[in-house]
């Protein structure tokens, strides 16, 4: 089975520290260098060849609606939290029935990559290896970040696997909003609202989360100030 055939757009968040630009629009339609932040990611879908995209919606629902009936490609499922607001992990949780038996991409919809080389999506297929991933994570070092302020997440061993920056020596790496995931790393998972790093930390401590360095540019559009250096670093 090809990894990564189906994806899950994360588009439901309020968007608070992009106020006021999102008071009333919600984040992922906040434009950069003329193009919405769910286009540049929904980019690279198609150019992996990404089949279904389920996109999770809360705040201002109805507009990620609309723009969703707008595109041709990938097919797009909406996964509705508008009751109950899910983060992370309990936004995929929800939406697992929707996203086939295989691994899976996750890519947020308030950051997006440059690419360099090989595009970062195939690189993580090429890298999957089910038998001893659970999830695999884009990182990034510091100095290839755009619009980030912090201190990374993550380090990585030779062979690949994660340990938290902060219990760890090593280079930091920051985690650029990109992943692709088995559907175990779910087993078990709580239900209602919950942070993907606690499944994280999980497959941490099992030795079953692993890492891919992105060789390119990550742009971080979490303020509004942030969207002048994306564009900058575009050339727009």
């Amino acid at each position: 089975m090809t990894p990564g055939t189906h994806a899950m757009v994360l588009a439901a968040g309020h968007g608070l520290r992009l106020r006021p630009l999102t008071l009333a629009r919600p984040k992922p339609l906040v434009e950069v260098a003329g193009k919405a932040l769910i286009d540049h990611g929904f980019d690279r879908l198609r150019a992996a060849g990404v089949e279904t995209a389920v996109v999770n919606v809360h705040y201002l629902a109805a507009q990620i609606e609309a723009w969703a009936r707008r595109q041709s490609a990938p097919r797009i499922v909406i996964s509705d939290e508008r009751a109950e607001l899910l983060d992370t992990g309990g936004g995929v949780a929800k939406a697992l029935p929707l996203l086939g038996n295989g691994p899976f991409f996750v890519i947020n919809s308030d950051s997006f990559w440059l690419d360099e080389g090989a595009p970062a999506l195939d690189r993580l297929r090429a890298a999957w290896d089910d038998r001893a991933m659970d999830c695999l994570l884009l990182l990034s070092p510091l100095d290839r970040t755009v619009g980030y302020d912090g201190k990374g997440d993550f380090t990585r061993a030779e062979d690949g696997r994660l340990s938290r920056r902060a219990t760890s020596q090593g280079t930091p790496l920051a985690y650029i909003g990109g992943y692709l995931a088995s559907p175990r790393i779910f087993a078990a998972a709580p239900r209602g609202a919950f942070s993907m790093n606690l499944l994280w930390d999980r497959a941490i401590a099992a030795g079953r989360l692993f890492g891919v360095e992105h060789a390119g540019r990550w742009l971080h559009v979490g303020t509004p100030g942030a969207i002048a250096l994306a564009e900058a670093a575009l050339g727009a």
